[in-house]
């Protein structure tokens, strides 16, 4: 096991990550910058580094100054949480030539799932079913024109080396796909340097359902049931369920299989999630994230397993401490994402937290790092803390949500508290009848 594990992340990822390591009677050491110095997880690491000013580029994304302070410090591991440099490869390799220990999987895997075509040829290899689409990068408007209509209109085309809903557009017909390929590269250009595309299906009324899944490195490989992700605005995952409303036990068992056997064959090492658009009963991959995920809590819920004790097991060498047979699912969790944003418009909305009084109660869970007098910096993600409420079925879910969310108080600043407060009394969403645009139309109706 690790003696000191440097967390290279801020905010309630950071904190969560500093909790697993002192379960595990692991030293800890945060690094920081200026803006974060009155942050919750550096009061209470083991030791803190400030890397440098409050831009990203300038601390949480400077490499250099992070393997800096493993170097002063001694830390023997770095933990990178979700975000920053949790999917850079350079970072994973700069590590490990430094005798440091990246926890999550090898900078190759990294590399291979990070470039969405040579992710999905290699999710077709390894047996995990894809969206219909190009093989690899259009090439130009003459290519993209036969492609499209091989799988049949409407299609998307998608950013190659990005996520986020950057570099993605919808074409409709032939008259919609110049426009959409000028833009979705253009778009994919300035925000990852890289305009590749690609083209895919696209699917009118899907679900985001997506794996989570844990390989040893060595030929293991289980998974630990899935997560519904389909209530999303602008692409970004706003509430998650485990287990998903839409899927039997039989479809959890059939897909779970799959990607367990898939990153057994890779011999991939840590946690990673397998991403899938469902519709009409069919799985298709559209990514692999290979770090952990914002919504992992309610995966925890439903198996009682924590997730980043696994991930630092794993990476010390330790192997999966269980068997696929071990990992059984009870009851239903969900995740409600609270951001420092308006609720209608989703500004984002920094500020002095003058009061923060978290639910508590049976089945009820609040990760976050902010309280009471905290000031939340403009420069980073709007993300203040996440409600996981678990419950023995989703109804007894649901209405644990409904309390919990009446509960929590956060005043200073707005909240997305008040949206979450609105879908929980939704019949829809209370029936678990919705699709990855549910939530934009519900948006839309409510202006």
């Amino acid at each position: 096991m690790f003696q000191k594990v440097l967390i290279a992340n801020r905010g309630e990822i950071a904190l969560r990550v500093l909790r697993a390591c002192k379960e595990l009677g692991i030293q800890t050491v945060v690094v920081h910058s200026t803006a974060d110095s009155d942050a919750m997880h550096v009061r209470l690491a083991d030791e803190s580094v400030c890397i440098g000013p409050p831009p990203s580029r300038e601390s949480y994304l400077n490499i250099h100054q992070i393997v800096a302070a493993c170097e002063i410090t001694g830390a023997d591991a770095v933990h990178p949480g979700y975000g920053f440099l949790s999917e850079n490869a350079k970072f994973a390799d700069i590590l490990a030539a430094h005798n440091i220990t990246f926890i999550g999987p090898s900078g190759d895997h990294i590399r291979i799932m990070g470039d969405k075509i040579e992710a999905k040829r290699t999710a077709k290899r390894l047996g995990i079913p894809v969206v219909p689409g190009s093989d690899g990068a259009i090439s130009d408007e003459k290519e993209a024109k036969r492609v499209a209509a091989g799988i049949g209109y409407p299609v998307i085309i998608k950013a190659s080396a990005g996520g986020g809903g950057r570099g993605m557009k919808v074409a409709r017909s032939e008259a919609d796909l110049e426009v959409a390929l000028q833009t979705a590269r253009s778009e994919a250009g300035a925000a990852f340097g890289d305009d590749a595309v690609y083209i895919e299906k696209f699917l009118e009324k899907p679900r985001h359902i997506e794996l989570q899944v844990f390989g040893d490195g060595a030929g293991r490989g289980v998974h630990f049931g899935e997560r519904d992700c389909s209530l999303q605005r602008r692409h970004q995952k706003v509430w998650e369920e485990a287990n998903s409303p839409a899927l039997n036990s039989e479809e959890r068992a059939r897909i779970g299989g799959i990607c367990a056997k898939a990153i057994a064959d890779l011999g991939y090492s840590g946690a990673g999630t397998i991403e899938f658009l469902y519709e009409n009963g069919e799985f298709y991959f559209i990514e692999m994230n290979t770090r952990l995920q914002v919504e992992h809590p309610v995966t925890e819920a439903i198996t009682g397993i924590d997730l980043v004790h696994e991930q630092i097991r794993v990476a010390s060498g330790g192997g999966l401490s269980v068997r696929q047979e071990d990992i059984k699912f009870n009851g239903h969790a969900i995740e409600c994402r609270i951001n420092a944003e308006d609720p209608r418009t989703f500004t984002p909305s920094p500020g002095t937290i003058t009061h923060f009084h978290t639910p508590g109660g049976l089945g009820v869970r609040v990760d976050s790092g902010v309280y009471s007098g905290y000031r939340i910096p403009p420069y980073y993600d709007s993300l203040i803390g996440k409600l996981i409420v678990h419950g023995r079925n989703r109804v007894e879910c649901m209405m644990r949500l409904r309390r919990a969310l009446d509960e929590f108080v956060v005043d200073g600043i707005k909240t997305t508290l008040p949206l979450f407060r609105d879908l929980v009394g939704n019949p829809d969403i209370a029936n678990g009848d919705y699709d990855i645009h549910w939530l934009e139309k519900y948006l839309a109706e409510d202006d």
